[in-house]
């Protein structure tokens, strides 16, 4: 079955462009002009990707985004003209997967959608090994939900996020680059940067360290790794 794209664009003419160069690749495609419209054919059409572009006239982008992840946990692709890292930052906080910026080369979306939707099915997929790895005497990964049990509480991971707790809790003790990260989760056709992978470790520790606890050490100079 053919993936479904939400391409949310108030210009007329790059909202053409990628939704005919999308449905040459075989997805199906629908679109928006504005974040009212947005949310409405969100809802509607169920995605399994977003193209969203950052400049809308009604929304700000960052609080559609928001909105998105709140209703749905799926694969985002920001595409805005701006390129300061304050908003990239900004973007994956929020639950952004990637970050594209205008002018851009279609074949470079094109890649980018595929590499994201293949990662999400990866997430997806339960993982043959064990259906649980255990973190701490409290915490523990569940693969079949693919969700971390904290104290008997699900606490629902992003995708990526659960990617990379899932890979340093199944290689306790070794130490992973940022690069290897990137490598291993993104994928080595990633455009991103380092700094992705601290965003995501940010935001793994704020859901499932408290008081103290640390899970996730980082070493200085090196990268990260399970304690």
């Amino acid at each position: 079955m053919a993936s479904k794209i939400l391409v949310v664009e108030d210009d007329n003419s790059i909202r053409d462009m990628l939704t005919f160069a999308l449905e040459i690749e075989g997805f199906k495609v629908n679109s928006a002009i504005n974040g009212k419209e947005a949310i409405e054919k969100f809802n509607e059409f169920n995605p399994d990707l977003v193209l969203l572009d950052l400049m809308l006239p009604d929304i700000n982008g960052f609080e559609l985004c928001r909105k998105m992840q709140k209703q749905m946990e799926i694969p985002i692709i920001m595409v805005t003209a701006k390129n300061d890292i304050v908003d990239k930052v900004l973007g994956f906080e929020i639950g952004a997967d990637d970050y594209i910026t205008k002018p851009f080369h279609i074949k470079e979306v094109i890649a980018r959608v595929n590499k994201a939707l293949q990662r999400d099915a990866k997430i997806k997929r339960n993982t043959p090994d064990s259906n649980r790895i255990k973190i701490s005497s409290n915490v523990y990964i569940d693969n079949i939900g693919k969700v971390i049990v904290k104290n008997n509480e699900e606490i629902v991971l992003r995708p990526k996020e659960y990617e990379v707790l899932q890979l340093l809790a199944t290689n306790k003790g070794r130490v992973f680059s940022r690069e290897e990260l990137l490598n291993k989760i993104w994928g080595y056709d990633y455009f991103g940067e380092a700094r992705t992978v601290d965003v995501h470790i940010r935001r793994i520790r704020e859901k499932i360290e408290a008081d103290g606890e640390k899970y996730i050490e980082t070493v200085f100079g090196m990268g990260y790794k399970m304690r």
